[in-house]
């Protein structure tokens, strides 16, 4: 099968388009055919030598985790999804192959069948990123009525949906952004939107009980900066991997919670995901699309950092 594929990390140059195996699926594996796979921060970090890269066992690699595509081979008839079905999720990778190629194996928990009202383009741009923001928002923060949540960049591919689930479950919704963003954030369902290249955040938010914290401490202390605007007790959840080393003993000299966030390959929060998208209570932006050969540029364009929801890889047409 064609594949984008790495030999070494680096920068997003090392990408190029290989004929590998075909993957084979095993035990309650699906094998599907990708028509689109998304581009997540963590691609980029893996790819650069950090994030999962310590774990890939052998180059070359095939990175990704998001795609949606077509049912091609079933572990048994009554799996629930038939040959042909449209589906989405996120593999396994690096435990197997990622879905920068033409086909993955899927575990049967690990997908769920695409959303009639989305495209595979669309659909690729949802599951890691949906399944983080539902996991940090609804699971750890348990968003409600009354409840105020500070979101750091919300306008990006894990904070346009953190800001849209905030608000479905009731929550008042601070999100942090470039100008270009804030009116299109309120329209995603903030109460309030702060332009964090000419506001300091601290000085316009009100006290907040649970931060949503998609940046980390790396960029302009923004993460010790959350604790003057989280009450005593309030909780702060990070989820960039390696962007606070000191995050809980900060925390607790802060006198506030604290937890990191890693994201599940949840096929049944996805389902749950797939009925407020059909319903239209949530949505996914796919900001640009790339053919799977130009994944370099994908790259480029997210390590950037100005991009606005989700960046998509079309690998096939379906």
């Amino acid at each position: 099968m064609r594949a984008a594929v790495i030999d070494a990390v680096g920068s997003p140059e090392v990408f190029r388009m290989d004929t590998v195996p075909t993957p084979e699926p095993v035990m309650a594996e699906f094998l599907v055919k990708v028509v689109a796979a998304g581009v997540n921060p963590i691609d980029a970090k893996t790819r650069s030598g950090r994030g999962v890269s310590s774990a890939i066992d052998s180059m070359p690699a095939v990175l990704g985790f998001d795609f949606s595509g077509i049912v091609v081979q079933s572990p048994f008839a009554a799996a629930g999804l038939l040959p042909g079905d449209e589906v989405y999720g996120m593999t396994a990778f690096p435990r197997t192959g990622g879905s920068y190629a033409e086909y993955v194996t899927v575990s049967s928990l690990s997908l769920t069948r695409k959303p009639t009202t989305l495209s595979h383009v669309e659909a690729a741009g949802v599951p890691l990123a949906a399944l983080t923001a539902w996991g940090m928002v609804v699971d750890v923060a348990k968003a409600h009525e009354g409840q105020r949540i500070l979101i750091h960049a919300g306008s990006g591919g894990v904070g346009h949906f953190a800001v849209q689930f905030a608000a479905y479950f009731g929550a008042q919704v601070y999100a942090t952004g470039s100008a270009r963003n804030l009116s299109w954030l309120h329209e995603l369902g903030a109460h309030q939107a702060i332009d964090h290249e000419t506001e300091r955040f601290e000085d316009v938010v009100p006290q907040v009980d649970v931060v949503i914290d998609l940046i980390g401490n790396t960029v302009d202390d923004t993460g010790t900066r959350s604790f003057g605007v989280l009450r005593p007790g309030g909780l702060i959840i990070n989820a960039p991997t390696g962007s606070w080393p000191t995050l809980a003993e900060d925390a607790r000299a802060a006198g506030v919670r604290a937890t990191t966030f890693t994201v599940a390959p949840d096929g049944g929060t996805l389902d749950t995901i797939s009925r407020l998208l059909e319903s239209g209570d949530v949505r996914v932006f796919v900001d640009q699309i790339f053919e799977l050969c130009d994944v370099h540029q994908a790259h480029g364009l997210l390590e950037g950092g100005h991009s606005r929801g989700k960046i998509v890889l079309k690998v096939a047409n379906g």
